[in-house]
């Protein structure tokens, strides 16, 4: 099973996993209106259900499911973590979601072009966000990718 050091370094500020075992929340394939952050409990939950839940299935190694709400199985020690889908790569509107599109894209680069995605994805990134919010997220970026 994943440390919780190393799920605090695979996760983003807004993820259950920086303070909850993998198995005390769920796991959803998209940030959205459902699962909002709820600034008193330090991370996202469902709005409905008030559960806490991750957003983002390829950063904490485990497909969405209803791990803690429904008692869903986590996959076996060793699994393949999910693919990075298509709408990850997309640039986010919300700087929250700047570090997450970041990791997807160290991710989906190969080797020997994640020189270029870098370059390419500051670049996009600053036709929507400021350069301090650019230099937080590639620092944590960076630091855990």
């Amino acid at each position: 099973m994943v440390s919780p050091d190393d799920l605090r370094d695979a996760t983003c500020v807004a993820c259950p996993g920086q303070s909850l075992p993998l198995g005390s929340f769920d796991v959803t394939d998209r940030p959205g209106p459902a699962v909002p952050y709820d600034s008193g409990r330090g991370y996202r939950v469902h709005a409905a259900t008030g559960t806490p839940t991750c957003v983002h299935p390829y950063r904490v190694g485990v497909p969405p499911a209803r791990y803690a709400s429904a008692a869903a199985a986590l996959p076996p020690v060793g699994a393949p973590p999910p693919p990075i889908a298509d709408e990850d790569l997309e640039l986010p509107a919300d700087a929250t979601l700047l570090e997450a599109w970041l990791i997807a894209v160290v991710r989906a680069a190969p080797p020997a072009a994640l020189a270029v995605a870098l370059r390419r994805a500051e670049i996009l990134a600053r036709q929507r966000f400021t350069p301090a919010e650019i230099v937080v997220a590639l620092r944590r970026v960076l630091g855990s990718a």
